[in-house]
């Protein structure tokens, strides 16, 4: 038996190594990966468009009259209003209901179509947002687009952590958060362009500019291959197996195909897949999920960039200049997530979490600092070396995100469940980052009014508790083939392992 099991590993190790990295690969996980770059946009949009002084007159005037009043004009509290963050928060909101529905498509319907379903949500919800003049539509695109973001965040990491060679699979799952970043850098330039156009219609190229990345989704959803993993477990063999030697480049393919046959297998006993994740093998991959996409929100990485321009206003730059800061931080952003895609098949995932905890909470820190001896709610003092220095540090800690809790947040979870319990694990994964968008999207202003400076300390106490769990509890995965996690990760961690005991499997749970 051992020497059985010797062999079969010999044979993957041969076969991984064979595997080549083929162009309809590469193609497929490049135009699979623009459901990042819609996402992107839309997380950055909205905080531009709501600080356009066009957009707030026509659908909220009470705050619009409250930024032309400067005997109210506090730094930290000008924007703070429930129904304009709303309109930015709505969007988390949607899509934590439909990653439900995201679920059951992507195992029944495939990665493929599921994709096509997001890009149809994302064009439809565009057009609802730019074209319309009553805010009850504009209100509808939003929960258009927030069903586009559930779809696209069920299915494309799954898709690009399922078609992708095990030695790259990290990289290629990061060009969804490389695209998100992009999103946000041109979100950040279009909102600049368009607050200057008068008459005060920007927003609506702001918001109607989505519509390209929508397009380029829905049209990559029609010309990828689907993953072998989604074929296989759909009953289509032959096809999965042609699939496979297609995106793989080489004929011997039948240990890879013999792995997801056996996992797709398993699947197809399982009769309740959300049930199925309460089972005692796993939660290992659940609580890693759950709690990765918990601390990734709670950074404070989307609070900056939700509200960039009004952030940056609050700290004394006045409103072109915080968009050229904004602008700066989105292309630090893009950056350091290239670097990361050549590092997380390197160095690994823990070390690049570890590494940016630090450099995110030393960061941060000094921010609170510089903003609690200089800025104060009516006025600042912030000379232009502190301003600089603000600057340096913001970007000092977008740039430790972007390589680690950006793209690892979702890399991780994407690849550490097995594959009866891939498509609910996601879903969940998905539900609760929405989530916490939500709920940061719908406080952060009123923190903003209430905390002042001391928010970056929040932030930086929880950068501090996530460190310790990736230091303690989140086990490494790279080179570890997606189908072998429970062997070579679960079973062998010294936390995990005790879940993974086979006396436990006899819990009823189908």
């Amino acid at each position: 038996m051992a020497k059985q099991g010797s062999l079969a590993l010999a044979s993957t190790a041969e076969d991984r190594v064979e595997a080549k990295i083929t162009p309809i690969v590469i193609f497929s996980c490049v135009l699979a990966s623009t459901g990042g770059l819609m996402f992107g946009y839309e997380v950055a949009i909205s905080g531009g468009v709501t600080a356009m002084p066009g957009f707030l007159k026509k659908f909220y005037p009470d705050v619009y009259a409250s930024t032309q009043k400067l005997n109210i004009n506090s730094n930290y509290c000008k924007y703070n209003n429930q129904s304009l963050q709303l309109f930015t928060s709505l969007l988390y909101l949607a899509a934590l209901v439909a990653t439900f529905f995201a679920s059951y498509t992507t195992k029944r319907l495939g990665r493929k179509k599921t994709m096509l379903i997001a890009g149809v949500f994302f064009i439809v919800g565009t057009v609802l947002n730019a074209a319309f003049h009553d805010l009850a539509l504009v209100i509808i695109g939003r929960i258009l687009l927030g069903c586009g973001i559930g779809f696209g965040n069920q299915v494309v990491p799954l898709f690009l952590s399922e078609i992708a060679p095990t030695r790259i699979r990290g990289g290629l799952n990061i060009l969804f958060q490389l695209n998100a970043t992009i999103g946000i850098l041109l979100a950040t330039l279009v909102n600049y362009g368009a607050a200057k156009i008068k008459g005060g219609w920007g927003w609506r190229l702001s918001l109607g500019l989505a519509g390209v990345p929508a397009l380029m989704l829905t049209l990559g959803s029609l010309i990828v291959v689907d993953t072998p993993n989604s074929l296989i477990q759909r009953g289509k063999l032959d096809e999965g197996r042609s699939v496979l030697k297609k995106i793989r480049g080489t004929e011997n393919i039948e240990t890879e195909f013999a792995e997801i046959v056996e996992a797709s297998r398993v699947a197809e006993e399982i009769k309740h897949p959300f049930r199925n994740l309460l089972k005692r093998k796993n939660r290992p991959p659940l609580i890693i999920a759950i709690a990765m996409q918990i601390f990734q929100q709670f950074t404070g990485i989307n609070a900056i960039f939700f509200y960039a321009p009004i952030l940056f206003a609050s700290m004394g730059f006045g409103n072109n200049a915080s968009l050229y800061a904004a602008v700066i931080t989105g292309a630090v952003n893009v950056l350091a997530t290239i670097v990361s895609v050549f590092l997380v098949d390197k160095v690994g995932r823990r070390m690049l979490l570890l590494e940016a905890g630090i450099q995110m909470f030393l960061s941060q820190i000094v921010v609170a600092i510089v903003l609690a001896l200089k800025v104060k709610d009516h006025s600042n003092d912030l000379s232009y070396g502190l301003s600089i220095l603000v600057v340096v540090m913001v970007c000092t800690f977008v740039s430790a995100f972007a390589w680690s809790w950006g793209p690892i947040g979702w890399l991780i979870p994407s690849e550490t469940f097995p594959l009866e319990a891939r498509s609910a694990g996601q879903s969940v994964t998905v539900c609760v980052n929405m989530l916490c968008c939500f709920v940061i999207g719908q406080v952060f202003l009123l923190m903003l009014c209430s905390l002042k400076y001391a928010i970056f300390l929040f932030f930086s106490a929880w950068v501090l508790v996530m460190s310790l769990f990736v230091l303690f509890l989140i086990p490494e995965t790279k080179n570890v083939p997606i189908e072998e996690m429970t062997e070579r990760v679960w079973k062998k961690h010294w936390f995990w392992k005790r879940y993974m005991d086979d006396h436990y499997e006899g819990d009823g749970v189908k």
